[in-house]
């Protein structure tokens, strides 16, 4: 289309995949649309203010989650706990599908520990949830490898964290002890994010990828970041 009268619409083959190309202003954006009901909802307020009106807002060096938010995205803290942590030892995994070996970046299937990582002539992100038996201690899927995702953490002075790994990334990029960063307005075709829900403890809250709505487990209490 052109200026005032675009259309959007999802790309064929890729209804399931995650979102990708999106800045992290973008992850806050969406995150405020889904907080105020969708639809046309606001996407300056809400689980995040945005203030300014443009494109990167003015507060872009020091945005915050809002008290109360109930649709946002992760803290790095709250993302690592949901990819690593495994409530019933008590223990930290070095992969997100539960274990310390190192993951296998495989096509989909139900394989323990596999993922989408870099796989000569396999340039692409695939279907949500599709490693179905590669799903993290807590439930979520795609934690490790598809795209990277963006979290809350500032970093580098005005960075945001960068988790995960993604399909062009050899599969020690999906380790725990393996953080990164960029500048909030980059882009780039593995590089996505995830949001959470909060209900409180004991109880388990719903992580989901963005775009597709990939439902998943977190609690909402954070970890330590080891």
């Amino acid at each position: 289309g052109s200026s005032g009268s675009y259309s959007y619409t999802v790309k064929a083959g890729w209804e399931n995949k995650p979102v990708n190309l999106v800045s992290f202003f973008d992850a806050l954006r969406f995150s405020n649309w889904l907080h105020n009901g969708q639809g046309s909802g606001d996407t300056e307020t809400g689980a995040y203010t945005l203030l300014g009106g443009t494109v990167t807002p003015n507060n872009w060096t020091t945005v915050t989650r809002n008290e109360g938010a109930t649709i946002f995205l992760t803290s790095e803290n709250e993302w690592y706990k949901a990819a690593y942590y495994d409530a019933l030892s008590a223990s930290f995994f070095d992969y997100p599908a539960g274990t310390n070996a190192v993951t296998t970046c495989a096509a989909p299937g139900a394989a323990a520990n596999t993922a989408s990582c870099w796989r000569p002539g396999v340039e692409n992100a695939t279907d949500v949830g599709a490693y179905t038996g590669s799903a993290s201690p807590y439930g979520t899927f795609d934690q490790g490898g598809n795209v990277w995702e963006w979290n809350e953490q500032i970093a580098l002075g005005s960075y945001r964290g960068v988790r995960g790994g993604g399909w062009s990334e050899n599969a020690s990029s999906l380790a725990a002890s393996n953080r990164n960063a960029s500048g909030p307005a980059y882009q780039n075709y593995s590089l996505g994010f995830r949001v959470a829900s909060p209900i409180p403890e004991p109880g388990m809250g719903l992580l989901f990828t963005s775009a597709v709505i990939n439902l998943a487990l977190l609690r909402k209490r954070t970890a330590k970041v080891l």
